[in-house]
């Protein structure tokens, strides 16, 4: 995926696209090539994300969002704060650092051994540790993932400030 570094301007963007900020909807203005005017714009990619094709080249509509509402690209990453990867109410869409980003997670990696996030297995139950400010924080173990998983929920509130959970 490309933005800031193409040569997509604010104006090009709002010439052939429209966007609505109310449902994060994008829509194309004008037939052109394969887009048909009144069209809904954009595929769902695997990842969850929508992209748009736009002069031969892929974007990704939450940061096409940002650049139609605010007229520049976003200096950082754009966090879905609600955690929807396809949600581009500009409501919804927060420009940051990859850190306040992580911050946000809400789902496990596909490597995690448990499928919840910021727990692990440990031989009498389940434990629980959190990263802040790149270190990691043991936060005890637990008889169940529940507790577990509670602990971590309590300390992401507390020492995430990117977190909207």
């Amino acid at each position: 995926m490309l933005d800031a570094g193409t040569s997509l301007s604010v104006t090009t963007l709002r010439e052939l696209l429209f966007y609505q900020p109310e449902t994060g909807a994008f829509q194309w203005k004008a037939n052109s090539g394969r887009a048909i005017a009144g069209a809904a714009a954009g595929t769902m990619r695997h990842n969850g994300y929508l992209g748009i094709t736009i002069q031969r080249r892929r974007f990704m509509a939450h940061r096409l969002a940002w650049l139609y509402v605010y007229g520049t690209w976003p200096r950082g990453q754009i966090d879905h704060i609600n955690g929807c990867r396809s949600d581009n109410r500009i409501e919804n869409l927060r420009d940051v650092d990859w850190e306040t980003n992580a911050q946000n997670m809400r789902h496990p990696s596909k490597a995690s051994s448990t499928g919840v996030l910021g727990i692990y297995p440990v031989r009498n139950g389940f434990a629980a540790k959190i990263s802040v400010d790149g270190k990691s924080q043991y936060l005890g173990s637990f008889q169940s993932h529940e507790d577990a998983s509670a602990a971590y929920l309590d300390a992401k509130r507390r020492l995430h400030p990117g977190c909207t959970l």
